[in-house]
């Protein structure tokens, strides 16, 4: 019997060796904490699903529910509350906006959002939108 990795222990994974692979082993100062790597692996996940989805069906999903079993995307990934953050999905007449807003801001804590173009968005003390800067 196999089992699954899930996709967000995949994404935590990936992101380590890449800032390993950075700062040559070495832990980076700046490197965004568990809370912050789990949501935006969280985030690719449902990117990954959507674009899934509309390849499937002609158009983007029109909630988290109807994403459930399009790429990695779980029933229990469709619930709005992640831990330390909260998740605002969003349908637009073209597309589809996600945003994660952590419960209490901090400096290793920040505000993401992402829509269909992919492109990851940031904010250090505010809610994260589409005029938000990009994630780096």
């Amino acid at each position: 019997m196999h089992t699954r990795i899930p996709a967000v222990l995949l994404a935590i994974a990936v992101v380590s060796l890449a800032v390993m692979a950075q700062t040559g082993g070495q832990a980076a100062t700046s490197a965004p904490s568990q809370n912050e790597t789990v949501s935006l692996g969280y985030m690719r996940t449902v990117v990954y699903a959507q674009k899934d989805y509309k390849k499937k069906h002609g158009e983007y999903a029109t909630s988290l529910a109807a994403l459930v079993h399009s790429g990695s995307f779980t029933k229990r990934m469709a619930t709005t509350d992640r831990g330390a953050y909260t998740v605002q999905f969003h349908r637009k007449p073209t597309g589809y906006s996600l945003a994660l807003t952590p419960k209490q801001f901090a400096p290793d804590q920040r505000a993401f959002y992402v829509d269909e173009t992919g492109k990851i968005r940031v904010e250090e003390d505010k809610p994260a939108t589409a005029e938000s800067p990009l994630l780096k």
